[in-house]
């Protein structure tokens, strides 16, 4: 299925499942998972931060925007993790986390920094791309 995720005016293009292949995604589509699909639903589900539904979701018309969405969902992660002790890093992380709901909080601490690591290079890359006139 292919549809238009976002509640407002700016939108994603998202589909499930992923078609193959996968196309090249922009900015805008990278900070977008960044800030909804990776920090903004964890932080949400596992924090009590506010919620970040893809399909919902008001995505950024601005870089500003982008970066102050992208700051936020952040912190709202960062600040979670940080209270977490060695008894919460240890417990299971439920059903917010579909199949791997038996695996320790750390698990997904580990990962959710590697993918928030692996997107936001992307996003450096592309921004190093497009200075010099290699689109």
């Amino acid at each position: 299925m292919t549809a238009r995720a976002g509640g407002g005016e700016w939108q994603l293009d998202w589909a499930h499942p992923e078609p193959e292949p996968a196309p090249v995604t922009s900015i805008a589509w990278r900070l977008g998972h960044v800030i909804v699909g990776v920090l903004g639903a964890r932080a949400h589900s596992h924090f009590g931060g506010p919620e970040a539904d893809i399909l919902q979701w008001d995505y950024a018309g601005t870089a500003q925007q982008a970066l102050d969405q992208l700051d936020a969902a952040y912190a709202a992660w960062s600040d979670g993790v940080r209270a977490l002790d060695d008894e919460g890093l240890r417990r299971a992380v439920g059903p917010a986390e579909g199949p791997w709901a038996e695996s320790p909080m750390l698990t997904l601490v580990l990962h959710i920094n590697r993918e928030a690591i692996h997107h936001l290079a992307e996003v450096a890359l592309l921004r190093d791309l497009w200075a010099n006139g290699l689109r």
